[in-house]
């Protein structure tokens, strides 16, 4: 039986499709972002303090990307909320990377030793699209 060029490009396509078909769907980064208000927000201490505590969070595995910051020095404009302390921006590889992150003894002690220091936290989850 004689294969004809459009026989194998079509069975060729087929064939690869099929696995990319069937594979697991792909998984989704979480961006996980913090923003602390200190109980004494002219502390300098307290700030240094909750800084150290959030950086030694990168020992935890599943975090890809952690961003520790004080507000910027932008522009003054009315959409921009400057009045937080400390941030923190953490990437994940997905969901389960970021609920491991939420269960970690490293995570479980900072929030024992660092929650004194804050009076306010607020937390934007986002997945990405």
């Amino acid at each position: 039986m004689k294969t004809t060029r459009r026989a194998f490009l079509t069975t060729l396509a087929v064939t690869t499709a099929i696995p990319t078909l069937a594979a697991k769907p792909a998984k989704q980064m979480v961006a996980h972002h913090v923003f602390f208000w200190l109980k004494n927000p002219g502390s300098i201490v307290d700030r240094d303090k909750l800084i150290e505590g959030l950086k030694g969070l990168k020992k935890i595995k599943t975090i890809r990307l952690l961003h520790v910051g004080i507000p910027a020095d932008t522009e003054k404009r009315p959409v921009v909320d400057n009045s937080f302390s400390v941030s923190e921006l953490m990437i994940f590889d997905d969901i389960e990377g970021q609920n491991t992150y939420q269960e970690h003894p490293i995570h479980k002690k900072f929030v024992e030793e660092c929650s004194p220091l804050w009076e306010k936290v607020i937390v934007y989850d986002a997945t990405s699209v």
